[in-house]
């Protein structure tokens, strides 16, 4: 593969997310993302001082796609937050191997720093104040990262739902028994169910 003559941020983050979504997140690297491009390693940081700018420019590509606007008002506001929570869920979704690096990199990010603002006024109109409304936020946020790496790295209907559901039910009552449950619920069900019990929480 021929070596570009320059390199653009996008064509970057690009192809650092291309090996990521190939390779899993261990598998970027300054020499594996140079490899891709078809440079050596050197001339990579002609253009990122390292592997933490490299990174930051992958979860700003991710979410370069979430739109940050608060749905319109005229909907409760547990509806008006879910919206916003769909829209980050739908974007880094696409890319579950890169979540880890949206908590890394989320106090400098554009992109995850407009849909924050957006969401803490949506809290804020539901008189959702001071420590509360930060609490709620990170709420959010860690509910949307955490969820999606279960998605990922053990669903409903894997291998470990299984395994739980062939445990002696005398001493696991409860556990044998939602793994029964657990096949037939579907990712979307899941993520969002778990959503609304959490956003009935908040206000009370």
């Amino acid at each position: 593969m021929p070596r570009p003559r320059s390199l653009s941020q996008d064509q970057l983050a690009t192809t650092a997310l291309a090996v990521i979504d190939r390779d899993g997140l261990t598998g970027l690297s300054m020499r594996s993302v140079a490899k891709e491009l078809g440079m050596s390693t050197m001339g990579l940081y002609r253009y990122v001082a390292d592997r933490d700018e490299l990174e930051g420019l992958v979860v700003e590509r991710v979410l370069s796609t979430v739109d940050p606007t608060p749905p319109a008002a005229g909907t409760p506001w547990r509806d008006r937050i879910e919206v916003m929570v769909r829209r980050l869920r739908d974007s880094v979704a696409a890319h579950p191997a890169a979540v880890p690096l949206t908590v890394t990199h989320r106090h400098r990010l554009p992109g995850l720093l407009r849909w924050s603002e957006s969401v803490l006024g949506l809290l804020a109109e539901a008189g959702i104040d001071g420590e509360q409304r930060v609490v709620a936020l990170r709420g959010l946020i860690g509910y949307v990262v955490g969820a999606i790496q279960l998605e990922h790295l053990g669903s409903l209907a894997g291998a470990g739902t299984t395994a739980i559901a062939e445990l002696p039910a005398d001493r696991f009552p409860y556990m044998t028994e939602a793994a029964r449950h657990a096949p037939g619920i579907d990712a979307e069900r899941e993520f969002f169910g778990g959503l609304a019990v959490y956003l009935r929480g908040l206000g009370d």
